[in-house]
């Protein structure tokens, strides 16, 4: 969550790109985004330095030596960041004009790779030396700020706010995810180091990150210390979908300044024959488009087969089902109409997840979650793909709190539940003892089955009533009559008075 005025420093280099002649919202974003990727390279360049030297590993730095830039060779140390920025403006100019930016669309050597694809046709669109010496200074102070926050997530956070600007959230089913819900769910999930695992609609990479980053925190050893495991986690773990070339150029920026050198991310529309994936993914991380617009004869004809309909996040759960391995695991968020609504369509998923493959939780979100920039109601669904059923009890959460107030402030509170949702998630077997009454309880499937697989926790959840005890009719009438001769004598006294 970025601060005030870490908002207002954001908004005035939006004003000084604006100003400075960049008028169109895309070019500015999209300038600001390569301008944060290369200083994030220096910054990311010195923390994996760092690192090696203290796992005494080695480590060649990429601005290391000389580095030749078409037929021209130069000190590599002058594309740092760091460097550049204290040389005068026309020099600065030149530098990244000539230099830096060439540099970095020619950085991962494989023409195949997903930060290749989307830097192709990335160009140097700032008009003068002195626009670019002044958000080079306005970009230090954001990142004074970013870093004050010592929150891994401020970046994903400056990103979004960046994108709000555009006045295009939720136009294409797109929402924002809170860094903390997707970290939340990471931490639900607990990805392995063999995992291949994929979020078919990207659009940032948020997901993809955060379980980069939690793989590096959690399973280090496993990974770095296995030259197998550091070759799938660098180039064949993380897989990302979207159909906006922003998000996949920010995506893949993202991704690679991650420590992530090779990730999937392409452009593809999930829900059409233009996606061949099936049984290849072994966890699913996703927020599908909620109330996108959709052209229905591009759909797939077998994500049809399993629930014939027009809205996304019905047809996503099918998608995720197909896409999964035997024993892939799945958790997405969807809006709570997928819970209980009583179409046909929505009865089918629902009876095809607690049927045929395994439901495991359902966790009930607040309302404000995703504000300011929707309201929607959402909840998290966790499943492991079977084929052959397997749900026995299903989990149920009732969110209240996700450590932030629910207006569209969303300022920082003590209220959090969701350390108690990931410590409860994984020891369910605990869970069995606990009164519907409570925040969490188990329900057996036959009953999920009898109430039409209705999928709400309001269906399961029992409300415990205080009894209150008033006073007798003839009392309270008592009580108003002495109330409404005070009120008679006191109008008497005013009368008086007039």
């Amino acid at each position: 969550m970025i601060t005030n005025e870490l908002k207002a420093k954001i908004d005035s280099l939006w004003t000084i790109f604006w100003t400075g002649g960049l008028a169109n919202p895309l070019d500015v974003i999209e300038q600001m985004t390569y301008l944060m990727f290369i200083r994030d390279l220096d910054d990311m360049d010195n923390i994996r330095a760092r690192e090696a030297a203290m796992l005494d590993l080695p480590y060649k730095s990429i601005f290391a030596g000389d580095i030749t830039i078409g037929e021209r060779s130069i000190d590599g140390s002058q594309l740092k960041w760091s460097v550049f920025r204290d040389f005068p403006a026309g020099k600065m100019y030149t530098v990244m004009q000539e230099w830096v930016f060439p540099f970095i669309k020619n950085l991962h050597g494989s023409k195949d790779s997903a930060y290749t694809k989307y830097m192709d046709d990335a160009i140097f669109k700032l008009p003068t030396p002195l626009l670019l010496d002044k958000v080079v200074t306005a970009m230090d102070e954001i990142y004074r700020l970013m870093n004050e926050l010592q929150a891994s997530d401020v970046r994903g956070d400056v990103y979004e706010y960046l994108l709000s600007k555009l006045s295009q959230s939720g136009v294409n089913g797109q929402f924002r995810t809170p860094r903390h819900i997707i970290r939340m769910m990471v931490e639900l999930m607990q990805p392995r180091p063999d995992d291949v695992i994929c979020d078919p609609a990207c659009g940032t990479s948020g997901f993809l990150v955060a379980a980069g980053e939690w793989l590096r925190e959690h399973r280090k050893k496993d990974i770095f210390f296995n030259a197998q495991r550091k070759d799938h986690f660098m180039n064949g773990m993380f897989h990302g979908f979207d159909m906006d070339r922003t998000m996949l150029r920010i995506g893949a920026m993202n991704m690679m300044t991650h420590g992530i050198d090779n990730p999937t991310i392409e452009y593809r529309d999930s829900l059409s024959d233009q996606n061949p994936d099936k049984g290849k993914y072994s966890l699913i991380l996703a927020n599908p488009p909620f109330k996108g617009s959709l052209d229905y004869d591009t759909v797939s004809a077998d994500l049809l087969k399993v629930c014939k309909t027009k809205k996304t996040e019905l047809l996503f759960l099918a998608l995720f089902l197909r896409m999964l391995q035997v024993g892939g695991r799945c958790a997405c968020i969807v809006p709570d109409g997928v819970l209980f609504g009583s179409s046909t369509a929505h009865k089918a998923i629902r009876q095809e997840l607690i049927e045929s493959h395994r439901l495991e939780a359902v966790i009930s979100m607040p309302s404000g979650v995703f504000k300011p920039y929707a309201g929607v109601s959402t909840g998290i669904l966790i499943f492991t793909k079977t084929g052959h059923g397997g749900t026995d009890n299903v989990w149920f959460y009732d969110m209240r709190a996700d450590g932030f107030t629910l207006d569209d402030k969303r300022t920082p509170t003590q209220d959090n539940d969701i350390p108690d949702v990931i410590a409860r998630f994984h020891a369910r077997d605990a869970e069995a003892t606990r009164a519907r009454t409570e925040q969490s309880f188990l329900v057996p499937k036959a009953e999920i089955v009898q109430n039409g697989y209705d999928l709400s926790i309001n269906k399961y959840k029992q409300t415990e009533y205080t009894p209150v005890e008033y006073p007798p009719t003839t009392e309270i009438l008592a009580e108003i009559q002495a109330i409404e001769l005070q009120i008679q004598q006191g109008l008497r006294e005013l009368e008086g008075m007039v």
